[in-house]
């Protein structure tokens, strides 16, 4: 579980750093669907994009830590999960997106929930070896 929790988490980190500097770099155009948005659009994308890439470090941040903090790993997760619920609001209110959105949408509600099973792999795993010891009566 731990193994997974941390490559998990560091693929996360990559993945958010990646994708947010490539929003900087090229804003509107990498979106599908918003190549006739406008500038505010393009500078909303692209400062959207330089604080995904902030949220990419804080999961490499978390992946590196030993043990790897659940609690960090939770906040982490509840805000993609937010980001989730926010795609749900703009389907609801605005209609279905680009196929391409739906796909990230079901990606920010499904993979939250493996986050939070996993959150505490590490911690346990790191105060394992004390819970079996029996302390000699001193």
């Amino acid at each position: 579980m731990t193994g997974l929790l941390k490559g998990l988490s560091m693929a996360m980190g990559v993945a958010c750093v990646a994708i947010g500097f490539v929003h900087v770099a090229l804003g509107i155009d990498l979106v599908p669907d918003m190549g006739s948005s406008g500038v505010t659009a393009d500078s909303q994308s692209r400062f959207f994009g330089a604080i995904f890439v902030g949220y990419g470090v804080a999961w490499i941040w978390a992946a590196r830590r030993s043990p790897i903090p659940a609690v960090a790993v939770r906040w982490l997760a509840g805000i993609f999960l937010l980001g989730g619920v926010g795609r749900l609001i703009s389907i609801a209110v605005h209609g279905w997106p680009h196929w391409f959105q739906i796909v990230l949408t079901v990606i920010e509600l499904a993979l939250p929930p493996v986050f939070f099973w996993l959150s505490a792999a590490d911690e346990k795993r790191v105060a394992a070896p004390d819970a079996g010891r029996v302390r000699a009566a001193g």
